[in-house]
């Protein structure tokens, strides 16, 4: 009820009252006095109640006004995230796009390595196929006539020399195409890496947007994955293969499973035929590179992961013309905040060390982080490929792959290809590698 309706309802009740009082004077008087007293408190209760209406009044434009401020504050936060999402897909799509790219150089420039080795291979069957006429030439009857050996010779000495020639040209326009193809690899690669860290960023952000929204927080062992090989084994795979695992506090990664009659090995690096090239810079070798179907290596970080969940033992198989070496070692892996620095103890005494390192650990090596012990030197720019270096003269089995060398680059093919240094001081060539990892409780 309104204010000046309470107060015409109190006049009204007033006016019926004093018709109901006495006549007399006195009475009358007295009544009266009462009647001003009771308007008096009614007039007093009627300004309260004003007072205490305006006051709702005032707080509830106050709230109303927080209200709307609270609901602009909102708009504008939805407004953000709509565009942050935006802004998420566009980056997203021009990665994909970027690394489609990547992808058609890279299938680009493995088919121009193909057609170099198809020459090359042209070449040397040439050459072969020289040195053959040759032998038979010079088994032949010799002529009678002294003139005639003088003029057969110098027509072999003068073919020969023009085959060499020709020969030496095709070598060197062979090794110009293969620097080209070199230059162009590197470029390729560091158009890879700034895809790889765009789309690391943004998983990044991905991440952290859902763990604003209280989601699992990214990298945990959430998914139910084996941890490496063996423990597929323990589960009771028993072939051989390419699984997807999650090491703990990692992201699911596939690997090659090895799986003998004593547990599952996790392959860390292969090669066989030469089909990839291994003189890659530091972030390939962080992330890996290759084909888990042939030849590749699994990735610094990735072996990080599965090093850092207990003692595992690391076995290395290498194979030439001359037969296979195999040696195991104790195995440890440092983070990249210590340049995956690489701890081996060595199994048996009267093993061979291929790969030689110790408990104090050495570095991880390319050509664009030389961590390497040797002085004055950049061992991965001087041998190829990336490994831990002590020296440049121990071991490197991610150099090149070994194929037939020409007379002019016999020696720094060597010094550039795979090899290791046995306990006789031999260096000796590889043609195929074989690194492998397991907990150490595979061999109790």
């Amino acid at each position: 009820m309104k204010t000046p309706q309470l107060l015409v309802l109190l006049l009204t009740i007033l006016m019926h009252a004093a018709v109901g009082f006495p006549s007399d004077r006195k009475e009358k008087q007295a009544s009266w006095d009462d009647v001003n007293v009771v308007a008096h408190g009614l007039l007093q209760l009627g300004q309260g109640l004003k007072e205490h209406v305006d006051k709702s009044k005032a707080q509830m434009r106050e709230v109303n006004a927080k209200l709307k401020a609270f609901n602009g504050t909102l708009a504008e936060l939805e407004k953000k995230q709509r565009e942050q999402s935006e802004d998420l897909m566009a980056r997203s799509k021009e990665a994909e796009e970027r690394e489609r790219l990547a992808a058609e150089l890279t299938e680009e420039m493995r088919v121009k390595v193909e057609e170099v080795g198809k020459k090359d291979k042209d070449i040397h069957s040439r050459v072969d196929r020289l040195e053959e006429k040759m032998q038979e030439v010079l088994k032949e009857p010799r002529l009678e006539s002294n003139n005639s050996e003088h003029t057969g010779a110098s027509f072999i000495q003068r073919l020969l020399a023009a085959q060499n020639r020709r020969i030496d040209q095709l070598v060197e326009k062979i090794q110009q195409q293969q620097d080209k193809m070199e230059k162009q690899n590197l470029h390729l690669q560091a158009l890879q890496n700034k895809v790889s860290h765009k789309k690391v960023k943004s998983h990044r952000r991905r991440d952290q947007e859902t763990v604003l929204r209280g989601e699992a927080e990214p990298g945990m062992h959430t998914s139910g994955l084996a941890t490496d090989c063996h423990d597929l084994f323990v589960q009771g795979q028993r072939a051989s293969g390419v699984y997807t695992i999650q090491p703990q506090g990692s992201l699911p990664f596939n690997v090659l499973c090895e799986m003998t009659s004593e547990g599952g090995w996790t392959v860390i690096q292969k090669r066989l035929d030469g089909s990839q090239n291994f003189n890659q810079l530091w972030e390939s070798y962080r992330r890996g590179f290759g084909n888990l179907n042939g030849e590749f290596w699994l990735g610094l970080e990735n072996i990080h992961s599965l090093s850092k969940q207990g003692q595992y033992v690391l076995q290395v198989e290498v194979s030439n013309s001359a037969g296979q070496q195999k040696s195991d070692y104790g195995f440890h892996l440092d983070g990249e905040d210590k340049m995956f620095a690489l701890h081996l103890q060595t199994k048996s005494e009267s093993q061979e060390n291929i790969i030689t390192s110790g408990a104090s650990g050495v570095p991880f090596s390319t050509v664009d982080r030389d961590n390497d012990l040797a002085k004055d030197v950049n061992c991965a720019e001087l041998l190829s490929g990336g490994w831990w270096f002590s020296s440049c003269g121990e071991s490197n089995l991610n150099g090149r792959y070994p194929r037939r060398p020409s007379g002019l680059r016999r020696d720094q093919s060597r010094r550039q290809g795979m090899f290791w240094t046995s306990t006789k001081g031999q260096n000796t060539s590889v043609k195929t590698t074989l690194l492998k990892i397991a907990p150490a409780t595979i061999n109790q």
